[in-house]
């Protein structure tokens, strides 16, 4: 899983996808570059919530003649879908495609579809991200596919407003302490929560998918093993945190939540639960859903420095250049700026999500700006914080097909109550031999 909503800027995706092209038109210095003495319009995809627009119109001020057409799918998986049937059809992708870390396995299955950016002079930049974030965009032949855009460290969304009436602390350093600090676990964030539950009668967290996502990026190998073997059946670690979860969710922990949806983002403001797992790129989601029903900076919600079993990534990007794009040489400088350290930052201010970039990293934590929709809290110094330590889990070709097709389905009936746990890892079973090889 990953980012999700939509913004877009000149081409626009309505209920399906739209097939995009590159232009030419004019005259400029920019189409002088490309050997075809006109001006340049460059195409990029991206999904979920960048917060590029301010960047495109600023790189376009930079180098004039250049036509910045962008478009955004609205979640991940319907971006993973885009690209594998565009693959699949011999054309029709963005100059400027964007990936996401959960279907990253896919891609490189693939990878020589996909710009060589070493070409571009990308290993001079090569120490501007956190080593594995540069070594995940890697395929096997040493071929460099991806700039980094963000990663996801992962901290704790909860409402103080509503921990306070549950005679539980609102201040964000008491919450980290009373679910452990750097101790935290599954177990103390979910007994916390049936002593929510019983105060209020009311759900913990949103709904089981997102929660058990963050679990299962957690471990040191998730549904495959660290050389690419499946290995969902060869993971106790997976089964005890699925039961886990599932009694959760059977005491009443969860609001079981449409997933992206939030009931129009009015379960943000109506009570209806108390936390949220917030990778970095989840804080501009929240503050959209959290506008869009109503609610705003006086709604409550707040940011803590913990996370129950410490460390964990969920998502980031990468910004790709296809081989059918006609423009490889603009557009992977185009990429290439888009994930420098100084427009990162821009972007984590614009979108919430945590830069990729080290340089970024450090600005962030060094300016620890407030951030007026979580209580003035420091989200970017938060985020750094919860950065230390954390490793990118190797994931296969199908992680995100069975993250959200196989263990979404059981995982959604279990929050109704029309499912235990082990019904539900039954369901996992029969859906992970009819949709994986």
């Amino acid at each position: 899983m990953s980012h999700q909503r939509a913004r877009t800027r000149a081409i626009g995706l309505g209920a399906g996808f739209l097939a995009l092209a590159t232009g030419v038109a004019g005259c400029s210095a920019a189409g002088d570059a490309e050997g075809d003495g006109g001006d340049l319009t460059l195409t990029v995809t991206t999904f979920g919530t960048f917060g590029y627009e301010d960047l495109y119109d600023e790189y376009e001020e930079l180098n004039p003649g250049i036509t910045i057409e962008a478009s955004n799918i609205d979640t991940g998986g319907n971006a993973r879908t885009d690209v594998f049937t565009k693959l699949a059809a011999g054309g029709g992708l963005s100059d400027v495609v964007a990936i996401e870390e959960g279907w990253l396995g896919a891609i490189m299955e693939v990878s020589d579809q996909f710009v060589d950016l070493r070409d571009h002079g990308i290993e001079d930049r090569a120490a501007d991200w956190v080593d594995w974030k540069y070594a995940q965009a890697t395929d096997p032949d040493g071929r460099v596919i991806g700039y980094g855009t963000d990663i996801g460290p992962e901290g704790l969304c909860y409402n103080r407003d509503l921990f306070e009436a549950a005679g539980l602390p609102g201040d964000r350093e008491a919450v980290a302490e009373l679910l452990g600090g750097d101790d935290a676990t599954w177990e103390g964030y979910f007994d916390l929560g049936r002593q929510y539950q019983e105060a209020t009668g009311k759900a913990w967290f949103d709904q089981s998918g997102f929660v058990w996502n963050a679990m299962v990026n957690q471990l040191p190998e998730g549904y495959y093993s660290t050389d690419g073997e499946l290995i969902v059946d060869d993971n106790p670690e997976l089964r005890e945190r699925f039961d886990l979860l599932a009694t959760a969710a059977a005491d009443g922990l969860s609001a079981a939540e449409t997933e992206w949806d939030w009931n129009g983002g009015k379960s943000f403001t109506d009570g209806t639960f108390a936390t949220l797992v917030c990778p970095g790129w989840m804080l501009g989601n929240v503050t959209e859903r959290l506008e869009a029903g109503g609610g705003g900076a006086e709604s409550g919600w707040d940011f803590a420095d913990v996370f129950p079993g410490g460390a964990a990534n969920w998502g980031g990007a990468f910004l790709t250049v296809p081989t059918t794009s006609e423009h490889q040489e603009e557009a992977a400088k185009l990429a290439s700026w888009l994930t420098e350290p100084e427009q990162q930052v821009k972007q984590s201010t614009a979108a919430g999500n945590f830069p990729s970039t080290l340089a970024a990293q450090e600005q962030l934590a060094a300016d620890a700006t407030p951030n007026p929709i979580f209580n003035d809290a420091p989200t970017g110094a938060i985020l750094a914080e919860r950065a230390e330590g954390v490793q990118a889990q190797f994931k296969g070709p199908d992680d995100s097909l069975i993250q959200e097709s196989v263990f979404g389905p059981p995982l959604d009936a279990i929050d109704r109550g029309d499912a235990d746990a082990d019904d539900g890892w039954s369901q996992a079973q029969q859906l992970l031999g009819e949709l994986v090889d």
